[in-house]
């Protein structure tokens, strides 16, 4: 193994330990050096470290990002959910099927080439915290989806206007592994970058 490439792999162990311990606020302090350098010039940077409570035989990851915006801007964003399709891959429509203060019921529909299928998820939004947790949600159809489970954590940044951004899903399908291989990782860094792209386009 080349000296940077194993340079690379350890920095790679200290963001995933970071990843799972670090929930608010924001502590990049403790990020490897190379991690910054690539945040602060745009880059997404995606782990395999799954959510909490993601079971053995999921598949994910967790991507972060810094956006050019307030946590507020980014928070505004992310809980509008009739607004989800904008910047989730293939997701075609959502709507709220129910909603109070603690959580939400979200229909989704989803397209795969030429075919569609819907799913229900459980948004769980934290305000304080800026964060949404969400699962599949109990007694409701799912299509293809056997397990999915995730949550967005935005924190401040030091500088002025900027916030960190973390996604994380795992998923399992019906669908063989080989089929999905590959592209959870794709999804996590396009999902983020089109939200960063919402995110900081004035309206």
């Amino acid at each position: 193994m080349r000296a940077h490439e194993c340079s690379a792999g350890i920095a790679i162990v200290v963001l995933l330990g970071w990843l799972l311990t670090a929930a608010s606020p924001a502590r990049t302090a403790e990020m490897p050096e190379d991690v910054r350098r690539r945040l602060a010039a745009g880059d997404v940077v995606v782990t395999e470290a799954l959510p909490p409570g993601a079971s053995a035989t999921a598949r994910g990851g967790t991507a972060i990002a810094m956006f050019r915006a307030t946590p507020d801007q980014v928070w505004r964003v992310i809980i509008d959910y009739r607004a989800h399709p904008q910047y989730y891959p293939r997701v075609t429509s959502a709507e709220v099927v129910e909603k109070d203060e603690r959580h939400a019921i979200v229909h989704y529909t989803v397209a795969v080439g030429p075919f569609s299928f819907g799913f229900y998820m459980e948004k769980c939004p934290d305000p304080q915290r800026r964060r949404v947790d969400w699962h599949l949600a109990e007694g409701r159809p799912h299509g293809l989806f056997r397990e999915n489970s995730g949550y967005w954590q935005i924190d401040p940044m030091p500088t002025p206007n900027t916030s960190l951004v973390t996604y994380a899903i795992a998923v399992r399908t019906m669908l063989p592994a080989f089929v999905t291989a590959g592209g959870e990782s794709a999804s996590l860094t396009e999902t983020v970058i089109r939200l960063r792209n919402l995110v900081e386009t004035p309206r």
